[in-house]
């Protein structure tokens, strides 16, 4: 037996072992029994309290996250079935798109991997270092299944930070030199996939923009519209859109975007959102749908109390600007601010304001996003969408 293809054996005490049970990938640094003989990003037998084996994982030497679960057998892992498995699941959930994420790490079985699709481009992000060593079996596996026209790695993410990889963007395959055109929801968006936020275009969003367009009327303000996604949506119902962002490339996108589909009645505006909402309560300007899609307030656990504090401020700002019958959208992206927490903070945001909701609608991010019930981490983006009695 070739020596380099023996794996390395860690053992985890009996709170880990009950997690991995469980059905959550996760192991933490400080349920590994020993000092493990593993380099950064093995692949490794790992074994329970009892000595018996359990599966294979990832391994991280610098992470919280000390492994991530890969399989319950000791069989190899293949990246094309895998991706196959996660793309049969699209077929059934998405539809009248082009955008969408095939790949969500945990949500799919390959923990720390996302990679999205943009029509014949696709995006990867690994965000440990076992994801990061196997980008090219990941590269090799998007060609064989699509033969795609690029392949380029968002490894930007904060995350890859805590696992001493380098934060960069960069082309796997292929050649990309502008925004990628894509449809979604019958709409043309363009997707920049070497600047853009997030990969290029909020795909976790996709339904809720239609479910938005559904109650949107007369005039509405979207805060936060980035590339102009919730904006565009709303426009075909509402008289009037003014769309707000702090960011001119993202603007600048957005009116593109708008410019493609003939839409006219939106008016982009740059400016810091929550002093635009002061200035409009103070000046008492009253909207008829006001969305808010503010961006993660609380990226760690430490952050939660300023987090609920920005929701609760925003939101109140928000409903000021609703009378009698407007419509509320409200978003969360922020995984440690709970739906339990965030309609709590809606709460005494209404009654700050003065106002009475009526909740219409509890959404979370799109179906090609999947929730596993084991893994509580795969749900983060919380969507409300309620109505001033």
């Amino acid at each position: 037996m070739d020596p380099s293809s023996v794996k390395p054996e860690i053992s985890i005490t009996r709170k880990g072992t009950v997690r991995i049970r469980e059905g959550h990938p996760w192991v933490f640094r400080g349920e590994i029994v020993g000092t493990p003989a593993a380099q950064p990003g093995d692949t490794v037998r790992v074994l329970d309290d009892t000595g018996r084996f359990i599966g294979q994982a990832h391994y991280s030497s610098s992470s919280l996250i000390a492994m991530r679960m890969l399989s319950r057998t000791g069989e190899g892992i293949d990246f094309a079935t895998r991706i196959a498995a996660a793309q049969t699941l699209r077929d059934l959930v998405v539809s009248n798109t082009d955008a969408y994420r095939l790949v969500h790490a945990e949500g799919d079985f390959l923990p720390g991997l996302i990679i999205d699709r943009y029509a014949d481009c696709f995006t990867v992000q690994a965000l440990d270092q076992g994801m990061d060593r196997a980008l090219p079996k990941i590269t090799e596996a998007l060609e064989r299944l699509y033969s795609p026209r690029a392949i380029v790695a968002r490894n930007d993410a904060f995350v890859r930070t805590l696992e001493q990889l380098p934060r960069e963007t960069k082309m796997l395959s292929g050649h990309l030199d502008a925004p990628v055109p894509v449809q979604m929801n019958g709409l043309a968006m363009e997707a920049d996939l070497l600047h853009g936020q997030k990969t290029g275009v909020f795909l976790d969003q996709r339904e809720n923009y239609e479910a938005a367009s559904r109650y949107a009327k007369g005039r509405t303000l979207d805060m936060f519209t980035c590339t102009g996604g919730f904006a565009m949506h709303l426009a075909k119902r509402a008289d009037t859109v003014e769309a707000v962002d702090s960011s001119a490339p993202a603007l600048l996108t957005a009116r593109r975007n708008a410019a493609a589909n003939g839409i006219t009645n939106i008016a982009f505006r740059e400016a810091d959102a929550f002093d635009l909402l002061a200035s409009y309560v103070s000046s008492r300007r009253i909207f008829d749908t006001v969305v808010l899609d503010p961006p993660a307030f609380a990226k760690s656990r430490n952050q939660i109390d300023a987090a609920i504090r920005a929701y609760k401020e925003i939101n109140m700002r928000g409903l000021r600007l609703l009378g009698t019958g407007g419509i509320l959208v409200t978003n969360s992206c922020s995984h440690h601010v709970d739906e339990a927490t965030l309609l709590g903070v809606l709460a005494d945001a209404a009654i700050d304001a003065g106002k009475t909701l009526r909740i219409l609608e509890r959404r979370t991010q799109a179906q090609d996003h999947p929730i596993l019930l084991s893994v509580p981490e795969t749900m983060y983006l919380k969507c409300v969408i309620a109505q001033v009695c």
